[in-house]
Order: structure tokens, then sequence, then C-alpha cells
């Protein structure tokens, strides 16, 4: 009976309430330690199926939680009627590249095979992220199987905030940066080739789900140009997608911007019938 109660007990633990959500924390989608997500909802019982939404965190792939975004990501979201999966991901210091991305595939395929428990449709499923979550939102929406990095999920749009398109372009050059080194460092076999199979830019391809670009033109970090050249790639393919510039826009934005923001979003996912 004890054990009973303290397995009830435990279970009641992973579900909590605040204000304006209600939270199931930590839920195993693989076998490493790394590989949970959040489930954040209204609190209020749902009375047909919502749009739901993937949120990645950023961080270069070598930091970042998951928890950071909630305040100013998911909460929007939220009032909006989605259902957000919030994912963490294994991190250079515990996997290297291609961890983080065969991490967030199977987030996202956890998150379809378990839609109907959180009365999602999985007709409008959405994926978004910032920097290196941005990327990796990228990489859900738009790798086929064939890619060989996990399984393929429908989405039915991509939201990108200032993601890393352009990968080698990262590792070299003038755009070189620490973290992506320390993503894909030197001694990663055929690193090269990785790095471009590991780019969003590689999979531009006439049929992928709309995508809409936030880039701030004055980014130190990840160069607008690489929001510029994959938008300007998808329209050639003929794909749906759009670029809000955020003019004097740095990387990451300030709560100001993020209000004006959010209703562009949600005016964007609406005309494509997913909110």
């Amino acid at each position: 009976m004890m054990t009973r109660c303290l397995f009830v007990g435990l279970l009641l633990l992973r579900v909590s309430f605040a204000a304006d959500y209600q939270i199931e924390a930590n839920i195993h989608y693989d076998q490493y330690p790394e590989t949970v997500l959040d489930i954040l909802q209204a609190p209020s019982p749902a009375l047909k199926e919502r749009p739901g939404v993937i949120m990645i965190h950023g961080g270069g792939w070598v930091q970042g939680t998951k928890e950071s975004m909630v305040d100013r990501f998911c909460l929007p979201y939220i009032k909006n009627g989605f259902v957000v999966a919030n994912v963490e991901y294994r991190l250079a210091a515990a996997a290297t590249a291609p961890a983080a991305v065969t991490d967030v595939l199977k987030a996202a395929q956890w998150f379809r095979e378990h839609a109907a428990k959180y009365k999602v449709d999985t007709k409008k499923i959405v994926v978004t992220g910032g920097s290196a979550g941005g990327h990796l939102a990228l990489m859900v929406g738009m790798l086929p199987d064939s890619a060989g990095f996990g399984p393929e999920t429908k989405i039915a749009a991509i939201v990108n905030f200032y993601g890393i398109t352009d990968v080698p372009d990262q590792l070299d050059g003038p755009n070189m940066r620490k973290y992506a080194v320390t993503w894909l460092p030197p001694e990663t076999a055929d690193r090269m080739d990785l790095a471009r199979r590991l780019s969003p830019l590689t999979y531009v391809r006439k049929g992928l789900p709309p995508v809409l670009t936030i880039h701030g033109d004055a980014d130190q970090t990840v160069p607008y140009d690489q929001g510029v050249r994959l938008t300007k790639a998808l329209k050639e393919a003929r794909d749906d997608a759009e670029l809000i510039t955020i003019p004097g826009g740095k990387h990451g934005f300030t709560p100001a911007q993020m209000d004006e923001i959010h209703p562009q979003i949600f005016k964007w996912l609406k005309k494509h019938k997913i909110q």
C-alpha cells in the first residue's frame, strides 16, 4: 500500500499548474538522460483538437535549456490555443553532431505519436526555435528519411528565429563561430560533408512546408544573410517562404520586439489555416 502511494505521489509531481498553463515535465522521448520534453497546455480541459508546436531552444548546440523558452516563446502559443512540446536534447558536451538533430527528430515523432492523448490535430503541428533551435526546427521540417538522421515527421509549418542555415559557413572563414567548431570538431570524420548534410540549405526542394524566418539585420552571431539565402532558395523552389526582417535586430530580440513579432507569426499561421 505504501509503495502504491509513493508511486502515485511521484506521478503527481510530474504535472503542475501555473496561472497560465499546466505542465507535464521531463517526459522521456528517447533513452538518454537529456532526451526529455515538457508538455505545456492551457489549464482548462480541451473540448476539441488543437494545433501543436514543437519548441526547440538555442545555445549554439553547446548550451541552453528548454526552461529558457517558456515565458517568451511558449506562453504566446499556449494563449493562442496550442499545445507545446518543449524539447531538450543532447548538447555537444554529451554528444557532438549529429546527435542534436537525431534527438529532435525523435522528439517530433514522439509528439505526433502521442497527439491523441493531448488532443492535438496532427495536421496542424508547427516546429519552431531560435538560433541553433531555429536550425533544428528547420531540420525537423525539411529533412527527408533518405538523409539518414532519423524519422521524417510531417510538419504543417516552420517558424525559424535567426537559425543557422549554412553550417559550413560557421566552421571556417569570417563567419566561423566557436560553438559550431565545438559541435562539429576538426577530428570529425568527413567533417565538411557532414556539415553540408546538417545544413537546411542542402534540403531545399519543392513540396516543403511553409517557412517563416525572423532575422535581425544586425545579427553578429548568425549572419542575416543566412536567413536571406534560405528564403530566396525556398522561393526559387516554389515553396511558400517569408522573411520578416527586424531592422537593427541583433541575435535575440527584446521583449518589445517579441511583442510585435508574435502577432505577425499568428497572423501568418492563420493564413495557412493552422491556428
